[in-house]
């Protein structure tokens, strides 16, 4: 990404990555086909632990953030060796915070589902699923490391072959599991989870036999596998904005839910659906946001800035024009989409009222996220973080009490006249927060503070082993 146009060069990082991400996403839909042919309860369970699972999993992102402003500016700047101990503390760090999230998420999952609104036969549903997907977390976390590690070093297509097989397993799986075909036991929404385990399980191994025969740019060395104190400390300073940026956005995510919640199953079972719609703007931007942070990381190591913002403008500008296409069709055959997944009229009446105002915004959604991706790549995870707090919880989750919520509603320390718009209103604060944040992220990056980078220049390139 250091030399010649970047526009292929971008596509050629970018492509395998929205593969991956579309596999992740097509995943995701075909959990909530099989879960949909089992009631709107079960549907309902999902959409609100989805993202409470998410929560968990933020920490994640914030060491694949790191690992990839590190590991790509180090290649930038020609230090092999340096990338690959980046690569064996950045493991070391992961599975030992895996097993602590999954260990508390799985004590306390019970009052957790309570906390998030999860009632009846949706809190049975619900607890079913996100108790096994806690066990899953350590190896969620390793997949997660592995793919930022080998995209720092500029191989994307190797991660995106093993989301093949880990999505495609766990397609085949789902209607086994769910519904009890064949042999297998009729498990429901913990038929979901079960599928997602074993697959997460499998190419997490996958990924570090992969990692330790080192024929894809970076390596995991056995050497490495002891404390390097001032990397990981460098890792966790790096690291601890992205995280605070995930955590963040999947707590937005919760508490929306929750709120949704409040107007009853048919809304949120809606609600579900549609926001496993809207991923596709997360799996086009959220790939060339990863491509774009490793353009940046490797300019910034290179010592080309110009070239690092060009990268960014030009990937933003793209995902844009795509996501822009995505929405028309999206508004215009939103009852349609949602009959996919379920066929109760009252849920499809209402993902169609989400679809139409979701649906001219979400070019806004996904150009945000490039933005940020370039703000990863220069190691200014805290800028990336502030975004995410802007988006969500100064702008979405107040918007949502003020639009839906009718008369005086309290709301962190605040007293909201609220407009009583109903669960509309709820769907409106995404879009007006996708505007505002994308603008605020917009001037931000032009002011260039990003420039700096996270690796020292003077350091020299050493030979691997």
């Amino acid at each position: 990404m250091t030399t010649g146009a970047i526009t292929p060069k971008l596509t050629s990082l970018a492509w395998p990555l929205v593969a991956g991400n579309l596999l992740q996403t097509f995943y995701n839909l075909a959990d909530m086909f099989w879960v949909g042919r089992v009631s709107p309860e079960a549907v309902a369970a999902v959409s609100l632990m989805f993202p409470t699972s998410w929560m968990f999993v933020s920490v994640a992102m914030g060491l694949t953030a790191a690992s990839v402003a590190l590991v790509s500016q180090h290649v930038g700047a020609g230090n092999d060796r340096e990338a690959d101990n980046v690569v064996a503390q950045t493991l070391m760090i992961t599975v030992a915070a895996g097993l602590t999230l999954a260990t508390i998420g799985f004590t306390f999952r019970e009052p957790l589902v309570t906390l998030v609104g999860a009632r009846g036969q949706v809190y049975t549903d619900a607890l079913a699923y996100i108790e096994v997907l806690f066990v899953a977390i350590p190896f969620t976390f390793l997949f997660f490391v592995f793919r930022a590690v080998l995209r720092g070093a500029g191989d994307t297509k190797t991660a995106m072959w093993l989301m093949v097989f880990s999505a495609g397993l766990n397609v085949i799986l789902d209607p086994f599991f769910i519904l009890g075909w064949g042999p297998f036991p009729e498990w429901g929404t913990r038929g979901a989870a079960v599928a997602t385990l074993i697959s997460r399980v499998l190419v997490a191994l996958l990924g570090v036999a992969i990692l330790l025969k080192g024929d894809w740019g970076v390596k995991l060395r056995l050497e490495d596998l002891r404390p390097d104190w001032p990397v990981m400390k460098k890792l966790v300073s790096i690291g601890y904005p992205a995280t605070i940026d995930g955590a963040a956005r999947s707590f937005a995510a919760v508490a929306m839910a929750a709120l949704v919640a409040r107007f009853g199953p048919i809304p949120t079972a809606a609600y579900g659906v549609g926001v496993r719609l809207m991923s596709v703007s997360w799996t086009v931007s959220g790939a060339v946001g990863q491509a774009a942070a490793t353009g940046v990381g490797q300019n910034l190591g290179a010592n080309t800035p110009d070239r690092a913002a060009e990268v960014t403008w030009k990937a933003t500008a793209g995902t844009m024009v795509v996501l822009f296409g995505a929405g028309a069709l999206m508004f215009a055959f939103p009852a349609q989409a949602m009959r996919i997944f379920i066929d109760d009229p009252g849920v499809v009446a209402e993902g169609v009222v989400f679809l139409r105002i979701i649906g001219p915004f979400l070019a806004f959604f996904g150009g945000l996220m490039v933005v940020q991706g370039g703000f990863r790549g220069a190691g200014d995870t805290l800028v990336a973080m502030a975004l995410s707090f802007l988006s969500r919880w100064v702008l979405r989750i107040p918007l949502a009490v003020l639009l839906a919520y009718q008369g005086t509603v309290a709301f962190a320390g605040v007293s909201i006249s609220g407009l009583g718009w109903g669960v509309t209103g709820l769907w409106w604060s995404w879009s007006a927060s996708a505007i505002g944040s994308f603008v605020v992220g917009v001037l931000w990056f032009r002011l260039g503070r990003w420039r700096e980078g996270v690796v020292e220049k003077e350091s020299k390139p050493t030979t691997a082993d």
